[in-house]
């Protein structure tokens, strides 16, 4: 691994190095310039310019306008499908069931494209995600403030998708053309799925449909906001509930009912803190690459009135894998939780199944020259995904995971444009293993 920006950050912050460095969680990768030139200054109508005479920030732009929060998959999907067709692509439109419990509007599809020229199935897919998360952002370009950066570093795009994955479509979309108007016998496949940010059902339908070219793949390129570093890996994925159940009762007389909240608060005690807890003592176990397991309580729900003893309680928890698989971590948790409920009147279960994330910590490839490398800790379509061992993986993109799902994602152009070369390095790289037979499948 390279020397890191992260080293540098706590340089200038004059943070003392951890003794325990693998173990830190993931950081900013990149620090802002302390002595960058002054950036002229647009006008709006200028910066509107600058987007419509580059067809790459376009596209980028149309993108970002289509509300495609999961579930609503349906115009971006057909904008991206025409998009290619124009472009000499010969265009799949997989239909995707709509999410469970969600209205059936329009029907939602991932898309599947290859050169209309191809013969064969590709070796190389790059892929990304149209969907995102809500609420719809709408998009907006303006200069940031103050501008003290280079050109093109301030010009800021935002909105919603931008960074999260829209900015990964449009530079893979762009890598693609650019590749192949120098090479068009390139043998590569474009895949833009949906429903990642619900668990991956875009990805998994395709995954498991006969679309999948599993047996000509030899390179996968996904992406996803990485500040333009190559990601060695992200921690695994499970997601659970727990729930409570008692007997209700006037809360003048608690008594006489078992209270659900006073038999889940010992659970979830212990569940919160089974990241921290050594794993000698029952905790769930780190790792030098990924560092510590950790945990989320992110819903709890219980009771019906302020004068009634609850007769239920649940509650939602995400898990961050650093080591080990699912069905350890069950069991750990589990041992956990029958430890701190030993006794009680009310009864306390675990429900494993009503999760569709459950997956170990994934490793990628970072065998590539010129690229910053780095984990992560956000989950992916990585493992969704079939593919044949020793197929290469590789996780990139433009933008920061520490803007995407907030009130101000956005990137810059540069960043953007930046993507594009890195998206054609990946390419390239593919290529050339080819054509020398270094494949490992």
């Amino acid at each position: 691994m390279k020397f890191s920006y992260i080293t540098a950050a706590a340089i200038i912050a004059g943070v003392k190095a951890s003794p325990h460095p693998a173990l830190e969680q993931q950081q900013l990768l990149s620090v802002p310039s302390q002595s960058a030139p002054s950036a002229p200054s647009y006008s709006q109508t200028s910066l509107d310019d600058i987007i419509r005479d580059s067809p790459l920030l376009s596209l980028h732009r149309d993108l970002v306008k289509i509300e495609s929060i999961s579930g609503n998959e349906h115009d971006v999907g057909n904008f991206v499908a025409q998009y290619l067709e124009a472009r000499d692509f010969t265009v799949v439109k997989q239909e995707v069931p709509q999410v469970k419990g969600k209205e059936a509007t329009k029907p939602r599809y991932n898309i599947y494209a290859t050169p209309t020229s191809s013969t064969e199935p590709p070796s190389i897919l790059l892929t990304s995600h149209i969907d995102t998360v809500p609420p719809f952002i709408p998009y907006s370009v303006h200069e940031a403030e103050p501008s003290t950066t280079t050109e093109r570093e301030n010009i800021i795009l935002s909105g919603r998708g931008s960074v999260d994955a829209k900015g990964s479509v449009a530079a893979q979309i762009f890598a693609t053309l650019e590749t192949l108007a120098k090479n068009p016998n390139a043998n590569l496949g474009l895949l833009f799925v949906v429903g990642e940010e619900i668990g991956g059902d875009g990805m998994k339908v395709f995954s498991d449909s006969p679309l999948n070219p599993k047996s000509s793949l030899k390179t996968v390129i996904f992406g996803e906001p990485t500040e333009a570093a190559l990601v060695a890996g992200h921690k695994g994925m499970l997601g659970f509930k727990v729930l409570a159940h008692g007997t209700a009762a006037h809360s003048g007389y608690p008594w006489l009912g078992k209270s659900a909240v006073s038999a889940i608060l010992p659970a979830l005690s212990r569940v919160d803190v089974l990241g921290n807890t050594p794993v000698e003592k029952g905790g769930l176990p780190a790792s030098p690459k990924y560092g510590p397991t950790t945990l989320n309580i992110g819903v709890i729900r219980a009771g019906v009135a302020t004068n009634v003893v609850p007769k239920e309680a649940w509650a939602d928890v995400a898990v961050r894998l650093a080591a080990g698989t699912p069905a350890e971590a069950r069991e750990i948790i589990q041992r956990a939780v029958d430890s701190a409920v030993e006794g009680q009147e009310a009864k306390v279960v675990l429900d494993f199944t009503s999760h569709n994330e459950s997956y170990p910590p994934q490793d990628l490839d970072v065998d590539v020259d010129g690229f910053e490398v780095t984990t992560v800790n956000y989950g992916t379509d990585v493992p969704n995904l079939d593919v044949r061992a020793g197929v290469k993986r590789y996780l990139y993109g433009p933008g920061s995971i520490f803007v995407a799902h907030g009130d101000h994602e956005a990137l810059n152009v540069r960043e953007i444009e930046d993507a594009v070369v890195g998206y054609k390095r990946l390419i390239e790289a593919a290529l050339e293993r080819e054509e020398k037979g270094e494949v490992g499948v």
